[in-house]
């Protein structure tokens, strides 16, 4: 039996449905800092976090299935839990990081840009 295959797909359910949950709240709560950015043009801020949310899930997926390639051959149950916890861990700290880089970029150059 490949391990592997197992292992792609219980990593691929793990990280979508983390991204998807992720993005959801931060679409949610999102849409009041683009809001805070562009006073008076609501509609164009929900369009802007509708972009994001879209960049953010086609980024963070498709980085989560090209990191499929690098995996080494499982060989047993232990190994298996192991590389999908790393793997996840290492998703999820992207995600983190690409979140507070996209709150810094959106109140310190986007600001400066629009005044």
């Amino acid at each position: 039996m490949n391990l592997n295959l197992v292992a792609y797909s219980i990593f691929l359910a793990i990280v979508i449905y983390i991204i998807v949950v992720v993005g959801r709240i931060c679409y949610r709560n999102g849409n009041l800092f683009v809001l805070e950015l562009l006073p008076g043009h609501e509609d164009l801020c929900l369009r802007i976090n509708k972009i994001l949310l879209m960049g953010y899930y086609l980024v963070n997926i498709g980085y989560a299935a090209m990191t499929l390639v690098s995996w080494e051959k499982i060989t047993g149950l232990p190994q298996l839990v192991e590389v999908i916890a790393i793997k996840t861990a290492g998703i999820i700290c992207i995600i983190s990081a690409l979140h507070y880089l996209n709150i810094y970029l959106l109140t310190n150059h986007v600001q400066k840009l629009i005044r």
